[in-house]
């Protein structure tokens, strides 16, 4: 180790004392590592793959071509927000922190809870959404039975190596980032040279299968890209194992989604001006599948799609990993049922193991619970938008009565207000939208365990629940004695 790394470490660890908590994880990561932790939970070979024929059916080629770049500049704000964020506390609870640090317990107790749902229910898309592609190219059927059990097997793997392999876990999070380049430049590559192509035209086709008006199908098929730009708040989550995490966590959450909408516009394109038959795309079992085996052949088009079904491994595995963080954070405060175990951290392996376990078991209880993939995509954009929303409105509202005053090196200045606002409203946006038919069953569970939290809250946690060890908040003064106060 270079001494300008071992110095940086201890001001990192220093820097994280003054935040209220002790080195207890592992900080061994790069700017890189940070940054491929979130690229592969994005993973355009994952969402964009695994809804693709959400999007073809409910919006057509248009949701490919316009819906993708409009939900990426969105996004992009959002984003950005976080990252200004993370740059000012960098800790491992993240968007809880930075909730309750700015806005109180309240709100960190529940920004913490929505990340949580949020992020079991991403797992739960992202490797049961893996297990249905092996299945179809196992041949085998794809009744719940079947796939269920393939499902945990997935579950299962990322879970011990998140246990047992702290060090492999982050190697693999860099060999990840550029598995999904090159694959995705593989698979452009092949459709480029060897697929039939259609006019650049046909991104701006209309085209649905609803029995509704077009411009409501649209709007429904940009799950596919919101679904997609989830998970980026990973970067934020491993600060804590990151060096110099100011700099490096929030360049993690911005360039993740940039370079994401670049590289994942360019793969959309590629695979649906492939396309020969609209109707017969959109009415497979699996359109994607179809359309590399149509264009390209069996051969050919069923290995780009195992390249796919690599990505998605790494996806599900980065996903595991922010997941136990988060949860490692809120139990080291109390947050959670059982919290002294959850924050345990195995003194062999510096992993906090308990909560990696409790992650990869909630994951298995949402797919079991929400029946349809598209609910537990849906589910996961909900919750875990709202836990971005947070944390950017009582930043917004911190900067303006003066409590954060001081922050990261990573900045957005006098454009912070107008970015902030946007990303708020374009929070609200999806939240409506993704609730919608047929997405109705996300909703309901969503507001369920909304009802859930707030009784909790009422009942076991309002006077006990205090949040992060800091807090930029003052302390409400104590009434004054005497005679003035007692008349």
């Amino acid at each position: 180790m270079s001494e300008d790394r071992a110095r940086q470490k201890e001001a990192d660890a220093a820097q994280l004392q003054g935040l209220g908590y002790g080195q207890q994880l592992l900080r061994d990561m790069g700017g890189f590592s940070n940054f491929a932790v979130s690229f592969s939970i994005i993973s355009i070979l994952t969402g964009a793959v695994t809804l693709y024929g959400h999007g073809l059916n409910f919006g057509g080629p248009l949701v490919m071509g316009v819906g993708w770049p409009l939900v990426s500049v969105m996004t992009l704000t959002v984003a950005a927000s976080l990252a200004q964020l993370a740059s000012s506390f960098p800790t491992a609870g993240a968007l809880y922190h930075w909730s309750a640090m700015l806005g109180g317990p309240r709100v960190g107790f529940f920004t913490a809870w929505f990340n949580t749902v949020g992020q079991f229910a991403i797992t739960a898309g992202i490797d049961y959404g893996l297990a249905e592609f092996v299945a179809d190219m196992l041949g085998w059927p794809r009744e719940r039975g079947a796939v269920l059990p393939l499902y945990a097997a997935i579950l299962t793997s990322h879970a011990v190596l998140n246990h047992v392999g702290v060090r492999a876990v982050a190697w693999l999070n860099n060999l990840s980032a550029w598995y999904h380049v090159a694959g995705v430049a593989v698979v452009i590559g092949a459709l480029v040279a060897f697929a039939p192509k259609q006019d650049p035209a046909f991104l701006l086709t209309r085209f649905t299968t609803g029995n509704h008006v077009y411009f409501y199908g649209f709007l429904i098929g940009l799950l596919q890209a919101q679904w997609t730009f989830t998970g980026y708040d990973a970067s934020a989550h491993v600060s804590e194992e990151t060096v110099d995490p100011t700099r490096n966590a929030p360049w993690g959450i911005f360039l993740s989604v940039a370079v994401s909408a670049v590289v994942g516009y360019g793969l959309l394109a590629a695979v649906t001006l492939a396309i020969t038959d609209l109707p017969s795309a959109a009415a497979a079992p699996n359109p994607f599948i179809h359309v590399l085996t149509t264009a390209l052949g069996p051969a050919l088009g069923g290995a780009l799609v195992w390249v796919a079904i690599g990505a998605m491994w790494f996806c599900g595995l980065s996903s595991i990993t922010s997941n136990s963080r988060m949860l490692f954070a809120f139990a080291r405060d109390n947050g959670l049922p059982a919290s002294a175990q959850l924050a345990r951290v195995s003194g062999r392996f510096q992993s906090p193991y308990v909560a990696v376990w409790v992650s990869a078991a909630g994951a298995f209880l949402v797919a079991i619970w929400s029946g349809a993939y598209a609910a537990m995509v849906a589910l996961s954009t909900l919750a875990l938008y709202a836990s971005y929303a947070l944390p950017i409105w009582v930043g917004w509202r911190a900067r303006r009565n003066g409590t954060w005053s001081h922050r990261g090196p990573w900045d957005l200045g006098r454009w912070s207000t107008p970015i902030n606002l946007v990303a708020l409203v374009w929070c609200g946006t999806i939240t409506v939208l993704f609730v919608l038919p047929p997405n109705e069953l996300a909703g309901y569970t969503f507001a369920g365990a909304l009802a859930l939290l707030a009784i909790y809250w009422i009942v076991a946690q309002r006077h006990t629940f205090v949040g992060p060890k800091v807090t930029l908040l003052k302390p409400a003064p104590a009434p004054l004695e005497g005679p003035s106060s007692a008349a």
